[in-house]
């Protein structure tokens, strides 16, 4: 069975110049499609609390950049280069990547014909979706349509935001926090359809990177709630709690309230699930936190008793535990929770909706904040701060204690994205100025403006430079990719 792709006139969101991703110039329409308060899960989901103990969330996250090493340096997917260049690396893996790209469009039908009750969350980043297209993969992209827009497998699948080029939050600047995500909605409504956007409720964040910097943070979550998200994946040390304690082994396993103060005293908060730290790809390609979910029972939350959740993301390509182990280990949960079990798999908005109709009032959730953050609330009265006294407080921090940092945190937490990375981070925040610079005064002017073929052009390279992988892989090849794509970007913004 192939999904129907959507038609044209179905979907308002429509091709601004060929050859290049729609990731602009449909805003408000965006805006109108996310903003809402519907549930999404409640309807269909089959689950009830009543007969459930602990339960798991699984995701996985997929990606490949976007690099100017076509013909001629035209744009083209990480992917079709490693198709192209079988001898270089591990490039021979690029037919085996692009299968479990696919994959979870064999794997839910398959299940569900046999009877089993299947959940699974879906990462993909804007690039890779974007290089997809590129490559004619109509195949891989039929097999996503099918379960993501036939409604007989919507129960059983969640699609999770994330910033369209793959960007780390820390080091994003922060005007363009909102265009990466609004960016990654407007492609996806373009491929999947207005319908399948307003379903995706929840954030994935690249790296599992959080921003720990007071303005940062709430600028971020500012973003996700106003593009509609009610929650958002969180790696276990990349916050505490309030009095600067880490999360109890308990506390892992309920929804938490993140919240963000900024350096002038306002608040913001959004609802945060804790993925807890391990092996990532090894804990979900043997399925481990289902047989962790076996030992665990319900918790109160305000009164309200609710099974515990255990929350997993992994790559869904990286690694012979995911290539081999995954498509084995995959099916054996659902397999044997049929016929009854006290053990059940969610999706994390279905979990929440379900809880929350269970009596649980968010604002119960414990209060958490990012990492590092309560060592400069100790220092400034956090309800008469001003942003020079949190950067005096930040500048003391980092000559007296040297674990402190603003550099945030992430799954990747031995690696910093910012320090060594002058020559990447520099022209990316001069590239963002200029982009900022030219065409926000126009776009203030006539809000249509974002569907100019020279506004999406250059909003394009902007995120693009912004992509985590020209850090994650160090000096050399991918760092030249940003320096082209900056190039090119500041041309278009002169």
């Amino acid at each position: 069975m192939i999904a129907t792709p959507v038609s044209s006139k179905s979907n308002p969101i429509t091709e601004i110049r060929p050859g290049l991703p729609t990731i602009c110039g449909w805003e408000q329409e965006i805006a109108a499609i996310v903003n809402h308060d519907d549930p999404i899960f409640l309807p269909t989901t089959n689950l009830q609390l009543d007969n459930i103990k602990a339960g798991f969330a699984c995701a996985l996250h997929m990606h490949q950049p976007t690099i100017p090493a076509g013909v001629n340096g035209e744009l083209i997917c990480n992917l079709q280069h490693m198709f192209e260049n079988q001898g270089d690396g591990d490039n021979h893996n690029a037919s085996v990547f692009a299968w479990c790209y696919s994959r979870m469009g064999d794997f839910i039908p398959e299940l569900v014909a046999e009877g089993c009750n299947p959940r699974i969350m879906l990462d993909y980043s804007g690039n890779l979706l974007w290089g997809l297209v590129q490559m004619g993969r109509q195949d891989i992209l039929d097999k996503l349509k099918l379960i993501t827009c036939n409604s007989q497998y919507q129960p059983y699948v969640e699609w999770l935001g994330t910033m369209w080029s793959h960007a780390v939050a820390p080091s994003t600047p922060i005007p363009d926090l909102k265009l990466q995500m609004q960016a990654w909605q407007t492609y996806f409504a373009s491929i999947f359809g207005p319908d399948a956007l307003k379903r995706v409720k929840g954030f994935s964040p690249p790296e599992m990177h959080l921003p720990n910097h007071p303005d940062t943070l709430y600028e971020y979550i500012k973003a996700l709630k106003e593009c509609g998200y009610r929650w958002l994946l969180v790696q276990e040390h990349s916050v505490e709690n309030l009095d600067g304690s880490g999360l109890s082994q308990e506390q892992k396993y309920i929804p938490n309230r993140l919240v963000a103060r900024n350096s002038r005293g306002e608040v913001i908060a959004i609802t945060a699930l804790i993925k807890t730290q391990g092996s990532d790809t090894k804990l979900v390609a043997q399925m481990q936190p289902y047989h962790e979910a076996k030992c665990r029972g319900k918790q109160q939350i305000g009164g309200v008793w609710v099974p515990s959740l255990g929350s997993q993301i992994a790559d869904g390509e990286n690694g012979g535990v995911m290539m081999n182990e995954f498509p084995r280990d995959f099916p054996n949960p659902w397999r044997e929770m049929q016929g009854g079990s006290t053990v059940a798999g969610f999706n994390g908005t279905e979990y929440l909706e379900l809880i929350e109709a269970a009596g649980v009032n968010p604002q119960d959730y414990p209060p958490i904040q990012a990492v590092h953050q309560h060592k400069i609330w100790q220092r400034v009265n956090p309800d008469a701060a001003t942003p020079e006294a949190v950067e005096q407080a930040i500048a003391e921090l980092k000559q007296s204690d040297h674990r402190f940092t603003m550099d945030g945190a992430s799954w990747t937490n031995d690696l910093s994205w910012v320090r060594g990375y002058e020559n990447v981070l520099e022209p990316m925040n001069q590239l963002s100025a200029k982009f900022h610079e030219k065409y926000d005064p126009l776009v203030q002017a006539d809000p249509s403006f974002t569907r100019r073929p020279d506004y999406l052009e250059a909003l394009l390279y902007n995120l693009l430079v912004q992509t985590s992988c020209f850090r994650y892989w160090g000096q050399g090849t991918w760092t030249d990719y940003a320096r082209t794509l900056y190039e090119r970007g500041a041309a278009l913004t002169r």
